[in-house]
């Protein structure tokens, strides 16, 4: 071949490599995205607004599915953040419907949220996911929780038909990069929780930083609360009450820690117990305040070994402490009282990012890898409707022409020769898709076999015109319930 014709082959190869790779990128692909509040940008105030408990996440995947926009969706809400993703048919339009899904089920104005909403799309927003996965976005850099509670959007999901096959696979890939920066990087190598923070908090601000002579409540058993009693324990607390709804759970933490000489009350007599405290940590899943300043006007006052104050530590989102009660911060010894909030642990860890910026960088790399596992695994998806449109369009050929050949044959075959004549047609069409279909097929493991994956599914497109079978008209959604509070 003379060297110019090469030239230009090799030139247009590279252009439909490149068309193939950017088409797949544009806008026709159904956009991921992620919109949501964190601690980083966003006070606990407006945080615990947009909450939505665990329990009703599948009631939000099902109001968010419901837009005529959005395909697939996930809820992720935690103390810290409160993120949504989303597959949307239409980036713009999608993008509009969460909003106005957010305004309305926290009640706050679209144009009081939005300073304080993240907005990332596509390789921003699962970048995002992963990052928020591997404990690089959280408050404590490196804290475990936030792993497990990836993990239960995947347990939760899995159980609601919104949770589809892009955001099952992202939210895997998510839990994979996880783990693989808790155990290839250092970053969680005495790393502390949310809770071991509220505890190194509440020392910070006892007297002479020891626990003797403090009287410490916590209300709740769950896991924020075993975190607690864990992390007490190791700071030389050695008694501690624990309210609960209920006793199985809280006799099951007894049970967890004898070390700690437990007394465990139920929710009636909360107040009684917040009377004879000092420090007293909130953790529960209630949805409302359960102390008031008022309930500390009939208290008796704090003794002076813990500097006359009685101190309410609330990791709770939505909060469970009223913080009116830091009114009475400036009140006569004995009569004081301060309460802090999730977002007020930002004293006790702002070291804790510096220390861990190295570890932070390594796991970086490791995301990078990751997320591209993942986009080479969801381009490869781009193959299915390209081999339902090429096998749709042979087999409407081949039932075509074996129509015209009956016809040919009048009365004059019998069922077995034209049952015959069919599986022969069947067989001819199979052997010729054989190496396309091979062609087409990829599992999305190895980025650079999806790049030449998706080439040869352009240059099919082309040379079958596939794009008139497989582009039609876009089916209309499932019926679904419109969201609640109005309707579309």
């Amino acid at each position: 071949m003379p060297s110019k014709h090469l030239e230009s082959s090799i030139k247009a190869l590279e252009q439909l490599k490149m068309t193939a790779v950017n088409r797949y990128a544009g806008e026709h692909k159904h956009s991921i995205i992620g919109i949501g509040l964190t601690i980083q940008h966003a006070p606990v105030e407006l945080r615990e607004k947009l909450a939505v408990p665990e329990a009703e996440w599948p009631r939000a995947i099902g109001e968010l599915c419901a837009f005529p926009h959005i395909e697939e969706a996930a809820v992720l809400s935690t103390c810290n953040r409160m993120e949504l993703y989303v597959v949307a048919v239409n980036w713009h339009r999608g993008v509009r419907e969460v909003e106005e899904w957010l305004s309305r089920s926290s009640g706050v104005p679209l144009e009081e949220l939005r300073p304080y909403l993240f907005l990332l799309r596509d390789r921003d927003a699962t970048h995002h996911l992963l990052r928020v996965a591997g404990g690089l976005d959280s408050l404590v850099m490196g804290e475990g929780q936030i792993l497990a509670q990836v993990k239960q959007v995947v347990k939760v999901g899995q159980t609601c038909p919104g949770f589809g096959r892009q955001l099952t696979g992202l939210f895997k890939q998510a839990i994979t990069a996880g783990k693989r920066v808790r155990a290839e990087t250092s970053i969680s190598t005495g790393s502390v929780s949310v809770s071991s923070a509220a505890v190194e908090l509440a020392q910070l601000k006892l007297p002479g930083g020891c626990w003797d002579a403090a009287r410490v409540c916590i209300i709740g058993a769950g896991k924020m609360s075993t975190l607690l009693v864990k992390h007490l324990l190791s700071k030389g607390c050695k008694r501690v009450t624990v309210v609960n709804r209920s006793l199985p759970r809280a006799q099951a933490l007894a049970v967890e820690y004898p070390g700690m000489d437990f007394e465990i009350r139920l929710m009636p007599d909360l107040l009684d117990c917040v009377a004879e405290s000092d420090v007293i940590f909130a953790a529960s899943g209630s949805e409302e305040v359960l102390i008031h300043k008022d309930d500390l006007a009939s208290m008796p006052p704090s003794p002076a070994a813990v500097g006359g104050v009685r101190r309410f530590v609330d990791i709770s989102v939505p909060r469970n402490i009223a913080p009116s009660i830091n009114e009475l911060r400036d009140a006569p010894e004995g009569r004081a009282a301060v309460v802090y909030n999730v977002d007020d642990l930002k004293e006790v860890v702002a070291g804790n990012k510096e220390a861990r910026a190295a570890a932070a960088a390594e796991a970086e790399v490791l995301l990078r890898e990751e997320q591209r596992s993942f986009e080479a695994w969801r381009d490869s998806l781009e193959t299915v409707p390209t081999i339902k449109a090429l096998r749709t369009k042979a087999e409407a050929i081949r039932a075509a022409e074996f129509e015209k050949a009956m016809g040919r044959f009048g009365e004059g075959a019998t069922k077995k020769q034209l049952k015959a004549i069919e599986e022969l047609s069947k067989a001819i069409v199979n052997k010729l898709l054989h190496g396309p279909m091979t062609a087409l097929r990829c599992d999305g493991t190895d980025p650079d076999a999806v790049t030449a994956t998706l080439a040869s599914m352009d240059a099919l497109e082309r040379m079958f015109e596939l794009s008139q079978v497989q582009h039609g008209p876009r089916p209309p959604k499932r019926a679904q319930s419109a969201p609640a509070g109005g309707s579309k």
